[in-house]
């Protein structure tokens, strides 16, 4: 799965902008890096939302276990890949009918999440047990949300393109070729939201996250970590 965002919906990250001018690497634009995803997986979709975001997912090379899915709703947009082990009793929580899959629920969450305020997203994410990673998109707010389980059970990256965007996806091989050093592995148990403006965990929500610099032989521009406070005890 594949989403590019322009800096008008999110600002590129100033660690990942930092690794690529470290260590220049050739890059494509945000057009091109789509191009590339739908010309090398077969029966791949993409879409285009507004002038800014762009959505592209494919069921080749799909794990049976961890599925790929696509919903819109009410101008919401998102990309799941994974299973929850507790979607029935999530589906009960937010009153969503039997049928209802992942992909729905997630929705239905950034919904409760944007519209119930004060509602912390921490809690959002961290009533959903399972493997995952998605991408969320709301038209109506141009608001931004992506989340990856505790375990990194399902890979996610994140990287800036030639021209400026930001992208999403679960190839690693893919943006590596498209965002050059620009590159990094989105933090397991964490979250992205553009209406707060910075990465979090969600396990640990007052902890900060850093980025550590990686190594010229890594394929990565930098590693985003949990930061751990200790407290004495005297």
């Amino acid at each position: 799965m594949l989403g590019v965002f322009s800096s008008s919906i999110m600002s590129p990250p100033d660690e990942l902008v930092a690794a690529g001018c470290r260590t220049p690497s050739p890059k494509i634009t945000a057009d091109a890096l789509v191009k590339r995803f739908l010309e090398t997986n077969s029966s791949a979709v993409s879409m285009q939302i507004g002038d800014h975001a762009q959505f592209a997912y494919s069921h080749h090379n799909e794990s049976a276990l961890q599925p790929r899915s696509f919903a819109v709703k009410d101008e919401i947009f998102c990309l799941f890949e994974g299973a929850l082990d507790n979607l029935g009793s999530l589906k009960q929580q937010y009153g969503l009918a039997k049928s209802a899959n992942e992909v729905i629920l997630v929705i239905e969450a950034y919904k409760a999440l944007r519209d119930r305020a004060p509602y912390p997203p921490n809690h959002v994410v961290g009533h959903l047990s399972g493997s995952f990673a998605f991408v969320v998109f709301d038209k109506s707010t141009s608001t931004l949300f992506v989340a990856s389980d505790q375990f990194g059970k399902v890979p996610l990256y994140w990287g800036i393109t030639a021209d400026g965007y930001v992208a999403f996806a679960n190839n690693a091989e893919l943006l590596k070729g498209a965002c050059g050093k620009s590159l990094a592995s989105f933090p397991q148990g964490c979250f992205f939201s553009t209406a707060i403006g910075e990465l979090r965990s969600y396990e640990n929500p007052k902890n900060k996250i850093t980025a550590v610099p990686a190594k010229e032989e890594e394929i990565w521009g930098a590693t985003f970590k949990v930061t751990w406070e200790f407290i004495r005890c005297m």
